[in-house]
């Protein structure tokens, strides 16, 4: 063997080690993944700490991937949208723990864009007509998903959801999301306590009345709206 071809044949090797080698269980879970924040960890501050964003998202949020990767590797889900996985685990009584992790990866993403830093005011137009429409006034609209939120015994979600023409405030326990009832999201406001017992204790009402002044994103439901 020559000089040259040593030198081939050594990168070669060198180049196949440094290849990751993946998984059934990493490739089956390649199309769920944890988007990326959309905006900086202490970007919500004061309302929503540096330190809850952490613990939420780089702990919480990131759980549920790590367990429906697991759950689902070697499965049809994995190859499945979350959407679709979703729906299909929602009436399979013995997909339980896919359906959670699933959906809770669905609402902790959706949660994140519906909140933005200087959030708040009044909603875009279309979005305007659409509460005023359904509800009498956005502070009516604002009043019914704070009610909702702050009522949900336990952990769960508040939700402004369409439905058809109107709009809707409803309210999930747990990991239930409005998909599985027909129902289009919006926005939603996490009231599991890791969203807020690091910054607000017990005290709920405060975190939820926050979200809702200076954090909601109304732009975000807008743009959910179906026509």
């Amino acid at each position: 063997m020559n000089r040259r071809t040593f030198l081939l044949s050594a990168a070669g090797s060198l180049a196949a080690l440094a290849l990751p080698v993946l998984s059934s269980s990493s490739q089956a879970s390649s199309a769920h993944t944890l988007p990326p924040l959309p905006y900086a960890d202490n970007a919500l501050e004061p309302v929503i700490s540096a330190r809850t964003i952490g613990f939420h998202y780089g702990k919480h949020h990131k759980a549920y991937l790590d367990n429906l990767s697991k759950l689902t590797a070697g499965r049809d889900y994995a190859d499945l949208s979350l959407e679709d996985v979703i729906t299909r685990s929602a009436k399979q009584a013995g997909d339980a723990a896919i359906f959670n992790n699933a959906a809770q990866l669905w609402n902790h993403t959706f949660y994140w864009r519906s909140m933005r830093p200087n959030g708040g005011g009044t909603p875009p137009q279309a979005l305007r007509e659409k509460i005023e429409a359904s509800f009498g006034s956005v502070d009516a609209c604002k009043q019914l998903l704070a009610g909702a939120a702050i009522s949900q015994f336990g952990s769960g979600w508040a939700w402004l959801a369409q439905d058809g023409d109107k709009l809707r405030v409803v309210k999930t326990g747990n990991a239930d999301n409005p998909i599985t009832s027909g129902l289009t999201p919006l926005l939603n406001v996490d009231v599991w306590e890791h969203a807020y017992y690091l910054d607000y204790q017990n005290r709920r009402a405060d975190y939820v009345n926050a979200v809702l002044d200076k954090l909601v994103n109304w732009e975000f439901a807008q743009q959910n709206l179906k026509a």
